[in-house]
């Protein structure tokens, strides 16, 4: 069973164009263009290269971008996925809120999970997981966080899945006690987390996709 919300839109990510130099402003335009044809073998080479075009603080964005142009179907995401490089591989998670509305992408977010790549990891716990994934692999997915270093605070949703999970709970506490009995630190990470399974919480305000509560006063 998923933890399913409301499937609103996922806002995209701001344009980087204003922050390029011309001529990786020029070939973005031309990659947009081009995407719009829909997921061909010239739409992969622009993902490939956008890090070497548009510099790599920003080649997560052009990629999303592309990847939205082009309209994918969930099969277009998972051939472009297996085929690409890591980069390429966590645009598309990045890229799932805004453009798979159901759990046909799901696979994609749990091959990531089986990775050791904390970059991957993150981008798989984005809110196209925090709608879709099961609360068992939702769970073991906070105890790899956990596991390798991989920051709870990006994981989307996790107040609001968390709260009153008393499975998580358990696990959370199994783990500490695993850790302390091998010497070893419990990671800062885990306490928070558990604070956040207490059923008496302070509910948090629902969240947009952009980070941006609901309802909640200004």
């Amino acid at each position: 069973m998923t933890h399913s919300a409301p499937d609103t839109p996922a806002a995209l990510p701001p344009d980087p164009r204003p922050h390029l130099t011309p001529p990786a402003r020029d070939w973005l335009d031309q990659a947009l263009a081009e995407a719009a044809q829909g997921i061909t073998v010239t739409t992969e080479l622009r993902l490939a290269e956008a890090a070497r075009r548009c510099g790599p603080p920003h080649a997560d964005t052009a990629r999303v971008l592309i990847l939205q142009a082009a309209h994918p179907t969930p099969a277009d995401l998972t051939r472009v996925y297996h085929r690409g490089t890591a980069d390429e591989r966590r645009a598309v998670l990045q890229a799932l809120p805004h453009l798979v509305p159901g759990p046909d992408a799901v696979p994609l977010i749990e091959d990531a999970l089986r990775t050791n790549d904390t970059r991957l990891l993150s981008a798989a716990l984005g809110p196209y997981a925090a709608r879709h994934l099961s609360a068992h692999l939702w769970r073991h997915a906070i105890l790899k966080c956990l596991f390798t270093g991989v920051p709870v605070a990006g994981v989307a949703q996790l107040a609001a899945r968390a709260r009153g999970d008393a499975e998580l709970a358990r696990m959370l506490a199994d783990f500490a006690a695993e850790r302390t009995a091998a010497g070893r630190p419990v990671p800062e990470d885990l306490h928070h987390v558990l604070a956040l399974t207490d059923p008496e919480a302070v509910p948090p305000h629902p969240v947009h996709e952009d980070g941006v509560p609901h309802g909640k006063e200004s």
